[in-house]
């Protein structure tokens, strides 16, 4: 966690960072697969793909505040959920391995209260790295005044 503390937060840096977030969630998720196949599956699976789905929404808008961006994935994983309802995403489902990772095959209505779970605790992240980026960033901005100062008011002829 410390370079991050150290790196300036900017969109360049948001987005190497959000692909890698993104395949850690997914290896958690299958780490769990391989170890347990009852709720602990069911229910983390959920939380970490409304992750991935926070960190696709990062990648895209890199410099998106913390509560837009998980507004944002968590109602793109709900209408997800919700188009389970139509037939649809089961469908595309039974004809492809990436329809079904990415639509799911039915609706569950615990799954929309377990994208919140994969998504606020992300949230809650984002807003204390950009909460120290801004204190350093003011910090370092401070320590810098003084000398900008000293060097504009001695003039040329000091």
């Amino acid at each position: 966690m410390a370079p991050f503390a150290r790196t300036p937060s900017t969109a360049r840096t948001v987005r190497l960072v959000m692909p890698v977030a993104a395949l850690l969630f997914l290896g958690l998720a299958l780490l769990v697969r391989v170890v347990d196949d009852g709720a602990l599956r069911q229910y983390s699976g959920t939380a970490l793909y409304a992750s991935m789905v926070w960190a696709a929404t990062l990648f895209l808008w890199p410099r998106l505040a913390p509560v837009p961006a998980g507004i944002l994935a968590t109602a793109f994983c709900w209408v997800v959920e919700l188009a389970q309802l139509t037939g649809v995403p089961a469908e595309l489902s039974a004809r492809s391995l990436a329809a079904r990772l990415a639509l799911g095959v039915q609706f569950d209505p615990v799954d929309l209260a377990w994208y919140p779970a994969g998504v606020v605790p992300l949230m809650v992240l984002h807003h204390l790295v950009r909460a120290r980026h801004r204190r350093n960033h003011r910090a370092t901005s401070s320590s810098q005044r003084p000398a900008e100062l000293t060097r504009a008011h001695s003039g040329p002829h000091s």
